[in-house]
């Protein structure tokens, strides 16, 4: 017998109660009467429809604000409140949950594309419990059977009011609560691993490709060799060459790099060789990609032909290092779009050979270890996450008391 198995014979030989939302407190409605305007440099916070849907426990570090004028009658968000989306494309995904777990340190309005649940009290609830119980399977089935529908669907508020949660013991509301969130805090430790680890490369790299810094060099006479000339001037660029989408296939010949970093498919030709480094210049614009095959640029990317003195992996970390600029560059309209002239005029560092071959061969490896890092903690991560699933699922159905 499981310690809950045991918790619940001793404190509910029974069964649980369960009992009706309407039972248990009433619904309220999100912002009305505002227009566009009215989120434009708001004086107050507001909830979002995105921060409920991707977030079990609310965030409150929110930063999106709505003008709410000085006695206006609208409902705030209060601890212990469980949050509701409104419409979805799904039923699956209709009346998604996010619970108050901490207290609000100032007002927060909900988005009117959403309603919350106040309890009446909150004695004998625990609303850590309920932000995993909102989210379980026993739960969600119950959820879709209120979801109606034909392109877009909506939970009825009255059949919604109808379902019935359970209530056990706040000593085994606190116990699955606490098992649950160890998942949770598990998966946030691999992301700031990950974050911090990534944070890291990115300084080091940026030292190594930075003339006169105190780690670019082993050899300091290599400093007085740095040169710096426009991409213009050093490269050759060319845009790549239309292909028919209709030629191309999923698997086999050459990738094919438009307006993405991922290949669109692949040709049976290839118009530059491997080694070559990149730029996107719509869709995508601004992301640099580097190929190690050969491969077929078309109409959207920026070849970059280096000359002898440069290499062309020492480029494509040169560019990387400044994606932000490039991104920041882009011209945002149907289509985003990097202009031409900006990667010519574009100023980049070269020192020796020698130097660039050893910066290189060090990236080479810190890239191989990032590689590693960003596909084992995700896949860590989905592991962690089904096993989250597994026991909340198991953990959260309760028997029903006897009436």
């Amino acid at each position: 017998m499981t310690n809950i198995e045991q918790m619940i014979q001793n404190l509910c030989p029974n069964g649980v109660e369960w009992k009706t939302f309407d039972e248990l407190g009433s619904f309220y409605g999100g912002l009305s009467g505002k227009s566009k305007e009215d989120f434009k440099d708001g004086n107050a916070k507001f909830v979002t429809y995105l921060n409920i849907g991707n977030n079990p426990a609310l965030r409150l570090d929110i930063e999106d604000t709505v003008k709410i004028e000085p006695n206006e009658k609208q409902n705030t968000v209060q601890y212990g409140d469980a949050l509701f989306t409104g419409s979805s494309e799904t039923p699956d995904e209709c009346a998604m949950s996010s619970v108050v777990t901490e207290h609000p340190s100032e007002a927060l309005y909900l988005n009117s594309f959403c309603f919350g649940f106040r309890f009446k009290s909150l004695d004998g609830i625990y609303p850590i419990f309920y932000k995993h119980y909102f989210r379980s399977e026993a739960f969600r089935k119950a959820v879709r059977r209120t979801a109606n529908g034909t392109t877009r669907f909506n939970v009825s508020k009255k059949e919604f009011a109808k379902l019935s949660i359970p209530i056990p013991p706040m000593e085994i509301q606190k116990y699955i609560a606490d098992f649950l969130d160890r998942f949770s805090a598990l998966a946030a430790e691999l992301q700031a691993e990950l974050q911090m680890r990534r944070k890291q490369y990115e300084h080091y790299r940026t030292q190594l490709l930075t003339p006169h810094s105190e780690s670019n060099s082993a050899d300091k006479s290599d400093d007085c060799n740095w040169v710096t000339k426009t991409l213009g001037d050093v490269c050759e660029i060319n845009r790549g060459i239309r292909v028919v989408k209709s030629e191309l296939s999923q698997e086999g010949g050459f990738p094919v790099y438009q307006n993405s970093l991922t290949p669109l498919g692949y040709y049976d030709k290839s118009n530059y060789p491997a080694n070559t480094t990149f730029v996107i210049s719509a869709g995508a614009a601004g992301k640099v990609g580097f190929s190690d095959v050969d491969f077929w640029a078309a109409d959207d990317c920026l070849c970059l032909t280096c000359p002898d003195s440069l290499m062309s992996k020492y480029l494509y970390y040169q560019l990387m290092d400044k994606q932000d600029y490039f991104l920041s560059q882009v011209r945002h309209a149907s289509v985003p779009r990097l202009s031409r002239t900006v990667v010519e005029n574009f100023k980049v560092s070269i020192p020796s050979i020698k130097e660039q071959e050893r910066v290189v061969e060090i990236l080479d490896k810190f890239e191989k270890l990032m590689t590693s890092m960003e596909e084992g903690i995700p896949a860590e991560q989905i592991r962690q996450q089904k096993r989250y699933e597994h026991f909340r699922n198991l953990l959260l159905t309760f028997p029903r008391k006897a009436v």
